[in-house]
Parts: C-alpha cells; sequence; structure tokens
C-alpha cells in the first residue's frame, strides 16, 4: 500500500517532526512504501522512502500556512497514494494526526494567562483567523476521515470544539526509544555536561526543555528562581525561542543557564534531576515522556498524554493549579529531596516501558486499513 506523509518540513528539531520521521521509518519496515511531501527539506528521508518537495511560500507565515494547506493536497493527489496521513494543516486529507490540540483551545488557553493586547492580538490577527478557518474545514468530514488524538485530553477538545463523532477521533500515544532514552545514560553524561557549563557534581539541576517559552510554561518556572529557596538549584532551559536573546539577558544570572536548541537532549536528561514543563497547553509531551524513559522524574500539567499512566507516586507531580507559584515551588522541593529520587526515578522509567513504538505501528495500521477500506 501506498502511504503519503505530509508535513511544512522534515527536520528533527521539533516532537511532530521527530515523530513523523519516525512514523516513516516504522511504515517502511512494516512493508509499506512511503511516500513523504514536505515544503523543505533538512534533513535526508529515510532510507528506502520517497520525498517529494511540495509548493510552498516561506515567508510570512500567513502565506507559508496558506500555501501549504491550500496546495500540498493537490500536489499529493497527482501521485495517487492510497492513504494521506497529514501531521500538519490541510484541507484535505485522509488522516489528520493532531499533536497539538485544536488551536481555539490554544488561543483561549493563551489568552487567559496574556494581556489584554495579546487577547487582542489573537483576535484579528489575519494568520490565526486563517488558521482557525484551515482546522475548522480540517475536522469536518470533508477534511478528514479520520483524526488521531495524543491524548484523551485533545481527544476530548477535537470533539467538544468542532462537534467532530467520536468514532471519528483515535487516541494513539506516541512511542519513546528506550535505548536512547535510558537512566545508564546518567553515569556516563552526568559530570562532562555539568562541567561544561560550570555545575558542581552535587547541585541540583531542574531541566526545562521546549521550543515557544511561553506556551510551555517556562515563565511559570523562571519567577522561583527570585526566591532564597533557589539560590542553590540550577535551571538548565533546553530549546529554542523567538525572543530567547529577550530571555537571556532578563534571567542573566548563574544558576539560570540557556543552552539554546540541543539535538543530544539525552545528555541532559542524563545531566538532570527533574524535568519540570509547567505548560499553559501540551498535548502529548514528548519530552516528559523521554525524561521519564531517562528515569528523570517528571512535574507538568494535567491531561499530558505522557503522564496519563503515571503511578500514584509520580501522580504528586501533577500540577493541580499551574499558575499557582506556591504549588509549583513546593512540589518541585519534594521532588528534588534526595532521601526520594531513587523511588521516583524507577517509577518513572516503569511508566515510560509502557509507550513503545511496536504499540503505535499496531494501532496506525489498524487505523490506515481502516481508511483505506
Amino acid at each position: 500500500m501506498r502511504i503519503a506523509l505530509a508535513h511544512k518540513r522534515l527536520n528533527l528539531s521539533g516532537g511532530t517532526e521527530r515523530v513523523l520521521y519516525r512514523t516513516a521509518e516504522g511504515l517502511r519496515d512494516m512493508g509499506y512504501e512511503v511516500h513523504i511531501f514536505c515544503g523543505e527539506f533538512t534533513v535526508p528521508v529515510p532510507t528506502g522512502t520517497f520525498g517529494h518537495r511540495l509548493p510552498y511560500v516561506a515567508w510570512p507565515r500567513t502565506a507559508r500556512l496558506l500555501s501549504f494547506s491550500l496546495l500540498a493536497p493537490w500536489a499529493i493527489s497527482r501521485h495517487r497514494c492510497d492513504v494521506v496521513m497529514s501531521f500538519d494543516r490541510m484541507v484535505s486529507q485522509d488522516i489528520f494526526r493532531s499533536g497539538g490540540g485544536p488551536h481555539r483551545v490554544f488561543i483561549r488557553k493563551m489568552g487567559q494567562t496574556g494581556t489584554v493586547w495579546q487577547r487582542l492580538w489573537y483576535r484579528i490577527s489575519t494568520y490565526h483567523r486563517c488558521l482557525l478557518a484551515i482546522e475548522k474545514r480540517q475536522m469536518s468530514r470533508r477534511g478528514s476521515k479520520k483524526i488521531i488524538a495524543v491524548c484523551q485530553e485533545g481527544r476530548q477538545e477535537i470533539i467538544n470544539t468542532y462537534g467532530v463523532p467520536e468514532e471519528r477521533v483515535e487516541v494513539l500515544y506516541n512511542g519513546v526509544d528506550l535505548e536512547r532514552f535510558h537512566p545508564r545514560r546518567r553515569e556516563e553524561v552526568r559530570l562532562p555536561v555539568r562541567e561544561r557549563f560550570g555545575i558542581a557534581a552535587d547541585t541540583p539541576v531542574v531541566l526545562f526543555v521546549g521550543t515557544g517559552f511561553r506556551r510551555k510554561g517556562l515563565d511559570r518556572l523562571l519567577v522561583l528562581w527570585k526566591s532564597e529557596k533557589f539560590k542553590d538549584i540550577c535551571l538548565l532551559v533546553v530549546g529554542n525561542d523567538n525572543r530567547l536573546s529577550h530571555y537571556r539577558r532578563r534571567w542573566a544570572r548563574k544558576e539560570i543557564i540557556f543552552v539554546g536548541p540541543q539535538l543530544t537532549v539525552e545528555d541532559y536528561y542524563g545531566a538532570a534531576d527533574l524535568l519540570v514543563l509547567p505548560s499553559i497547553q501540551e498535548s502529548f509531551g514528548n519530552v516528559a515522556l523521554e525524561a521519564m524513559a531517562s528515569g528523570v522524574p517528571v512535574i507538568t500539567v494535567p491531561g499530558v498524554g505522557a503522564v496519563e499512566h503515571v503511578d500514584e507516586y509520580l501522580r504528586q507531580g501533577l500540577l493541580t493549579h499551574p499558575e499557582d507559584r506556591g504549588e509549583l515551588e513546593s512540589k518541585i522541593l519534594q521532588f528534588l529531596n534526595r532521601d526520594r529520587w531513587d523511588d521516583l526515578s524507577r517509577s518513572a522509567r516503569q511508566v515510560a516501558e509502557k509507550y513503545t513504538w511496536e504499540k503505535y505501528f499496531a494501532g496506525l495500521d489498524r487505523i490506515i486499513n481502516q481508511v483505506a477500506k
């Protein structure tokens, strides 16, 4: 069977892009003929798959959105694929994988924590209005036959926001590479990574990993370092943001380190004692799953797919009120308690082992065949 996988770009820097790449590899190994359609390629397509460059206007972002969503389905149709699976905004596809939940919900959540001017911008922005129009079409029966959500909360948001029948939306959890992200790496990389940034071996390290700092909740986290309780705790920020230079100037202090985007993110899990992801809007949370696979306990918001199956011990890391500074501070200090850390680390790894790529591909294979029929 010939399968088309589509996204604006093929790279390995974003969570969705990495899942796309892994999906191409897995479907290839299952015997599918895999064709990858993107507007730009920054890495070669996986061996044994076929890459096709789509019509695409890279700038400005509204033109990028419209050119891809409108032209990609037409260009893909010329290759006569049996099933088209999109990881991005397109007006027509057979399967749409919603990696971040409805954009309408994202705007509402960001508006609740933003200024009046930010809320006004979301309302009048041409880009956001176009995206919402495309999303509405994408959620309709004309736009897609099947929708894949990455967590139960995301599935319910799609159903509630757009009135999509329940049978059209399925939850399919991402997998994790249990060898690349493994607790044994802690012994190999903990000291070298810390030495690179001048962090003492016994200093507690809180890790933040994400792109788009405000949406991922970094602002909620940074304010804690104004407290004397955190003067001996290091915050390691991995990831990128349009305002990265602003964050570096605003929070220039020795205990907060911005390292920028990193391809070997597994090394930073190995150097850390705790991952904190207090996101304003989050669906699956690949970084949370990668951290747990590495034996690193996680504090994050409820509804994240990667922590839907945590045990009662790790459930203490779910924030009841993510905007509550006192709650976030209390949980971080509890999870950094050295007497509890070994048990938390062991529990985190056990949870991550439930999320395998084998389960992901078994579910995807079933969905593809349902749609093909």
